[in-house]
């Protein structure tokens, strides 16, 4: 993503956390999806969850984060193959009200690929049963998803 559209997406989350869509409760809820392994993709996604998180921060709005990962995105949250590991295994403690979910889903796949041996996941991960799932079910109940 070049740099302009990076800004732009950061502005629309600005705009976001200024808008009047959120739960009844105020809370400001913002899921993240990763589905691919790119490198690139998941520092954009680790990059707009700590600017929306300081944009929250700073306007003294409440907020919670949720990335999932599934398919090839699972990677980021791999203790052998994430390209982001230091990075991710520092986040929750850096970035407060964060919650990271794996697929379930995903985790059977590579499990059976791997000959049985399941995937290494780093500690603050968190399986779902479904990546999609996830993402629908928070969708339902007024999480703002994107893919960045």
């Amino acid at each position: 993503m070049k740099i302009k559209a990076l800004l732009a997406l950061i502005a629309t989350l600005f705009a976001f956390a200024a808008a009047p869509v959120f739960a009844d409760d105020g809370v400001r809820r913002l899921a993240l999806q990763v589905s691919d392994n790119d490198p690139g993709t998941m520092t954009k996604v680790l990059n707009v969850a700590a600017n929306f998180s300081k944009g929250m921060l700073a306007a003294g709005h409440e907020y919670e984060i949720e990335i999932v990962a599934f398919n090839a995105g699972l990677h980021l949250y791999r203790e052998d193959t994430s390209p982001v590991l230091e990075r991710i295994q520092s986040f929750s403690s850096s970035v407060p009200n964060v919650t990271l979910s794996a697929c379930g889903n995903t985790i059977k796949g590579m499990t059976k690929k791997a000959g049985g041996t399941a995937p290494v996941l780093i500690g603050d991960a968190h399986v779902v049963p479904a990546g999609v799932v996830r993402l629908m079910e928070l969708n339902a109940a007024g999480w703002f998803v994107i893919r960045p």
